[in-house]
Parts: C-alpha cells; structure tokens; sequence
C-alpha cells in the first residue's frame, strides 16, 4: 500500500521531464488545432443522424469536468445523473433509467459486470476515455434489450494522420478523500499501424462527510472527525490498443484490466457496533469489511469497405468479471462455526461473458438511402463462492437480429427506422444456505418456517422473445433550426437479479427479493427535441414521455426480514408505468470573454398500479454557470439547485433540496494544462437520492479542492 502511495508522483514527475524534453516547440499548438476541427464536424454530424437526443462529449469536455470519476463527468450533460458509490465510484442514471437498462459499450463491445447492483460502479479508466457519445431513448435496436433506456458509448479517437510518436501524463489530486491519482499514455502512429497504452493508479482515504452523526437500522451512529471511516480505496488500471488499416480494412484490437479495492463504512455492514467505528489512527487503511473487483476485457472489430461503399464488420469479445465482499463471519452469524476455507469471504461472483455481432452496411439508393442489417449474441455463465447468499450461479444466452434504414428525401429532411427481434434463455441454480438454517433455529423459528427459509432460491429455467422498433424524423427547415421526433417501442429481459435475488445487500442495506414468475418489460416512447444555434445562442429543448407495462423496480415492502441485519424487505415487481420529463440547455456568449449556461432536467414518474411515484426517481435540478475566457485562462462560476424529491414511492425516504456552489480556473500553458476546481464551495450537508448510501443518512462528500495537471507531448517523425 504504502509503496503506491509514492509510486504515482513518481512515475508523473519522471514522465514530465521525458515530455518536456521530447516536444517540439509548436506541438501541442498543432494537437489543439487538430482537436478542434475534428471535434466540431464528429460532433454536428452525430447529432444529425440520429432522430434521438445524442449528447457528445469531446475531449475537451472531458478533460474540463475531470474528476477521476467518468460517471460524475458526464452529469454536466443534461438528462444524465450519477448514482454515486461513496468518494470512489459512481454508475450512470439516464432520464431516470439505470442499471439493466442502460447499455455502456467500450471500443464496440457492452460493458457486463454485476451492473444490477447500486454499489457495482462502472469498471472503465476514466483517464482512458477520449470521446463519449450518449444516446437517450430507446436504443435497443443497436444494443439489445439492456439499451431500452439509453445507450453510452466510449470511442477512440481518430488516429493522427502524421507519424509520430506522443504520449500525456495526468496528475490528480483531491482534498475531500486525499485522493492521489496519475496516469502514463504513450502511443505511436507509424504507416499503417497506430497503437497506445495507458496506466493509471489512483489511491483515496476516507471520505469527509460534513456530519457527525448517520442511521443504521434506527440506530444513531457516530462519525469521528467527520470521515467515513474504511471508506479508503484504490484502483489501478491498464490497457493496451492496436489498430491497423491497409486499404478498406480496418483491423481494432483492445485489452484491458480495472482493479478496484474499496472499504465499507463498518456501521453498515453487519451489527451496528459503536466500537467497530473508532477511529483507529489512519484514514487510509482498508479493513474488513471490503470489496474487489477485477474485470478483464479482450475485444476485436474487422472492418471491411468494399468498392461500392459497402461496409462489413466483426466485432468480439471476451469479458470476465470477479467481485468479492469479505467480512467477518461473526459479525453476521454470532456464535456459529465459521467455513473451513476463507472464512472471511463473505460473497462472491465470477462472471464471464463471450459475445459477438456482425453488421453490414449498403446504400439502396447512394445519397438518398441507406441500410443497416446483423446480429449480436451473447453467452454469460456466473459462478458464486461465499458464506452468504444474494444471487445464485447462472448461465443465460441471448441472440437479436436487427434491420435498419434511413431515407434523405431531401437535403434537409430524413426519415430513419428499424425493426429487431431478440431471444433470451436463462437457467439459474437452486441454493440452500445451512448458515441461515442455524440463525433460525437458534432463535426458535418453527421448523416448517426454518425450512422454508434454507432454500433461499429454487432452479429457474426461462425463455422470452419479443420485437423492438423505431421510427424518426430529422428535420432542418432553415439554417440553426433543428428539429427531431422518434417513437420507438422496446422491451428488456428481466435479469438475473430480478428473478432470483434473495438475500442481504449490504451494498445498499436492504434484503432484496426477486421473483422467478416476472415476464419482459416492454415500453413506447416518443422523443421530441427542438434546437436553435445562432451566432452567439443557442437553446435546446427535449421534452420525451413514456408508457411502460410490467416495469420492474425494487418495491420497498415494510416488512421486517428474518434475515440477521437485513431491515427492510425489497422485491422485484412489475407494474404499468409511466415515465416522462423534459431536458433544456441555452448557451449565451455575450461582451466578447463571457459565457453563460443554463442546463435543467426534470423527470417524473407514475406507479399506475399503486398510483405512486417509481422508487428511486431522480429530483429535478438546474444548473447556472457563468465563465469567463481571456487569452490561456478560463474562469468559470456554477450554482447547483438539486430540488427536495418528495414524489416517493410508499416506504421511501425523501430527501431535501440543496442549494451547491463550484468554481473552477484553468489555464493552457505551453507545456501543460492545470485545472483547479472548487465543489461544494459551503460546505453543505445534503443528500442524493440516488446515493446508495442514502438510506442512512450519510451526506455526500463535503468541500473539495482538486487539482489536476494534463502534460500531453509528441515528436513527429519526417521522412
């Protein structure tokens, strides 16, 4: 542990002095101007081919809102929110829509982990993202059923068309965990062949919450010195990146590895004990109880362009996944024999994962229509290991067929759509648990009652089918107005977690159920944007609206489980929904060095079944910010309005408003670029929603002051 600590300004430090040294006098000129006119037409282009709402984040973007956090990043896009997992990590929350229904694909390939889980972050290095595209709506016809909510994708830049070789170093640092983190990119362009690498590592402490106190299970604990205490975590990451081109062939090759290690705060996990919380003299340490995760991913795209313009393309990959939570035996089951073989290791998941798709790409008529026909498919296998219990092992298979085509009747006007048909099977172990048996029994459970409980899943073996589609419009009747309308009709798979999940989640301190019987979610939605870019200005509207039957969600019961330091019951229902919201962005530049943006997002939800909100559903909020740019330096105000959430479902807490404060400088110096950012600037007490560690009244992080530092270099090569 403590050799990390030193290895990251270490290893920035001696990589800074190799750039300094390396770079030409006018680099990095030439790498921002490229930059820019790359980002400009890849942007414009993206937003007008989809009948969607597609929001693009360039690099520059990218590097603005860095956080170490990828998810965190993308909240400053609107309609996208992040549910965060303590200081470290985060996952994604489109429009509302999360988990199982949002598709994160890198280099071609869906991101699968155990993403069903709210204290599962996402396992991608945040220093390795280069462009991020994000499509809102239904987006099942390109990424099957897990994609009926939206779709993320991750992408590479393109490759520079000199040869070269260039690199960047990136030094982080924040206050509110001591976060320390650095990343090394070397890359290099020669001929046909472009390739890079990237290391990152990042180290955090505990995490500053502005509380002394928080509520587990009705009882009041303490927070000393105001730090979560075993909150502390670290990760490192590697990748590695090939790409050849000769001709029309375009050949892609990727592997990557995140490492994650992080505490739980003791207070959650198990009894509430006041003495497993004293402070024990480091804010760096991980003890038990805490979770790793490793996954591994191994991908490949074989592109072929043809002589008519025909493109044909391959892509696969291979993906596995481990996660473990370790904790003391006895800290559940008081008294009992612990396992002979890892006692501590109180669960764990091991998930692989093989898929593969294939497109092909024609003009029917060239310059007026165009198609899109393939396939994708996917095998997962999960194996679980562990004294407890909340998913039982299984296998699912899942196989869609899709076409799509669009149609230019004029310059200005397109009409596009699509059908798809998917399959899914999934086979899920049964699962008896003799460490509850003993709890039950020890306590006077009657003997029927205590069987009952011991098969804590029965054998599963499911099979569903449905078709998705969509039909849109992309209009632009004059020069800065675009309009666009889609409807689109998806449905998704219900998980493994929603039909067999039966245990304690001490990730998000709940017993969660599931229920084998649940059919798929299917659902209509009609988006409709309008955007207006004048010299100066520009506005943005998208209003959408949603009508869903058997939407799965976590249904908070009131009851009490049986299970040791369970509280409450959830379980995985189905209901007729409805889901709809509006987004607005206007952007003003104004007085020649000022620019003010105004972003907000409202989304609402509706149990038509028990005529409640959705659980867990996002509060409006708005963003102002004001900035100002002279010469290399950028200086940039923001005030944050988080509204109360008070439309919760039944058994749900609800949660207050907020009133945030961020400022932010950076500066583009010659050698380098230094961005210095201030959240939370009061320090205030408040809460997400969304935070899995909500529920306990634990307050997001308090102030904090980052500070990051971007050294890109390269050295051309002339022949």
């Amino acid at each position: 542990m403590r050799t990390g600590y030193f290895y990251i300004p270490a290893m920035c430090m001696l990589s800074t002095v190799v750039s300094v040294d390396a770079q030409e006098t006018d680099s990095l000129k030439v790498v921002r101007l490229e930059g820019v006119t790359v980002n400009a037409s890849y942007a414009g282009s993206i937003v007008r081919a989809s009948a969607l709402p597609v929001e693009v984040a360039e690099e520059r973007f990218l590097t603005k809102h860095f956080t170490g956090n990828l998810v965190q990043s993308l909240q400053h896009l609107p309609g996208i929110r992040s549910m965060d997992i303590g200081s470290g990590f985060s996952k994604p929350v489109v429009r509302g829509m999360g988990f199982n229904r949002i598709s994160v694909a890198e280099n071609g390939i869906k991101q699968e982990g155990q993403q069903w889980g709210a204290d599962h972050g996402l396992e991608i290095d945040a220093f390795d993202a280069e462009r991020i595209v994000v499509r809102k709506g239904p987006s099942s016809l390109l990424y099957g059923s897990d994609a009926m909510g939206g779709v993320i994708e991750i992408m590479r830049l393109p490759p520079p068309q000199d040869d070269q070789f260039f690199g960047e170093t990136v030094w982080l640092a924040k206050s509110v965990n001591d976060a320390l983190a650095g990343s090394l990119m070397l890359g290099m362009k020669k001929d046909r062949w472009y390739g890079k690498m990237r290391y990152s590592e990042q180290h955090f402490g505990d995490c500053r919450i502005p509380a002394d106190t928080v509520v587990y299970l009705t009882q009041r604990l303490p927070v000393y010195g105001r730090r979560l205490k075993n909150t502390a975590g670290l990760e490192r990451d590697a990748s590695v990146y090939a790409e050849n081109r000769a001709g029309g062939r375009i050949s892609r090759y990727s592997l990557s590895n995140v490492y994650q290690k992080t505490g739980f705060f003791p207070g959650a996990h198990g009894i509430p004990d006041i003495s497993r919380l004293q402070d024990d003299g480091s804010s760096r340490n991980i003890e038990l109880p805490y979770s790793t995760v490793n996954h591994l991913k191994v991908a490949t795209r074989q592109q072929y362009t043809s002589g008519n313009g025909t493109v044909y393309s391959l892509d696969a990959g291979y993906q596995n996944n481990r996660r473990e939570e370790r904790s003391r035996f006895h800290t559940h089951y008081a008294g009992q024999t612990p396992p002979q073989k890892d006692a501590d290791r109180e669960l764990a998941f091991n998930l692989n994962t093989f898929s593969a798709s294939s497109r092909i790409r024609f003009d029917g008529m060239p310059g007026r229509t165009d198609h899109t026909a393939g396939w994708d498919t996917q095998y997962q296998q999960n194996r679980i290991d562990g004294y407890a219990f909340l998913l039982p092992a299984f296998r699912r298979f899942t196989a869609g067929v899709f076409w799509l085509a669009s149609c230019r009747p004029s310059e200005t006007f397109s009409i596009s759509g699509g059908i798809r048909y998917d399959f899914g099977w999934i086979n899920i172990s049964s699962y008896t648990d003799p460490y509850l048996a003993a709890y039950l029994v020890e306590r006077g459970y009657p003997a029927d009652q205590t069987e009952t409980y011991r098969w804590r899943s029965y054998p599963v073996d499911r099979r569903f089918g449905d078709f998705s589609g969509s039909l849109g419009i992309v209009w632009e009747p004059s020069d800065g107005h675009l309009f666009k309308a889609n409807v689109g009709r998806s449905f998704r798979l219900p998980g493994a977690n929603e039909l067999a999940s039966n245990g304690v989640h001490h990730g998000t301190f709940r017993h969660e159920q599931g229920d084998p019987s649940l059919a798929s979610e299917h659902g209509w939605m009609l988006d409709v944007s309008y955007s207006l870019a004048l010299p100066g200005l520009s506005l943005a509207l998208s209003p959408y609206a949603g009508l869903f039957d058997n939407y799965i969600y976590l249904r908070p019961s009131g009851e009490w489980s049986v299970l040791p330091h369970a509280g409450q019951i959830y379980r995985y229902v189905g209901a007729d929904a409805i889901l709809a919201g509006a987004e607005v962005t206007l952007d003003l530049d104004f007085m020649r060095y000022f620019h003010y943006r105004f972003m907000g997002e409202y989304v609402y939800t509706y149990n038509q079944n028990e005529h409640v909100p959705l659980a867990f559903s996002p509060p409006a909020s708005f963003r102002n910010v004001l900035s100002a740019k002279w010469r290399m330096f950028d200086l940039s105000a923001e005030w944050e309005h988080v509204a109360a959430q008070h439309r919760v479902a039944r058994n749900e807490v609800r949660t207050p408003g907020a009133h945030l404060y961020h400022a932010a400088l950076s500066a583009r110096l010659p050698f380098a670029e230094i961005i210095l950012s201030l959240r939370n600037l009061t320090n205030i007490s408040y809460f997400n929603h969304l935070s899995f560690y909500r529920k306990m009244e634990i307050p997001e992080p308090g102030r904090n002051i980052q500070l990051m530092i971007k050294t890109p270099f390269f050295k051309s090569y002339h022949k």
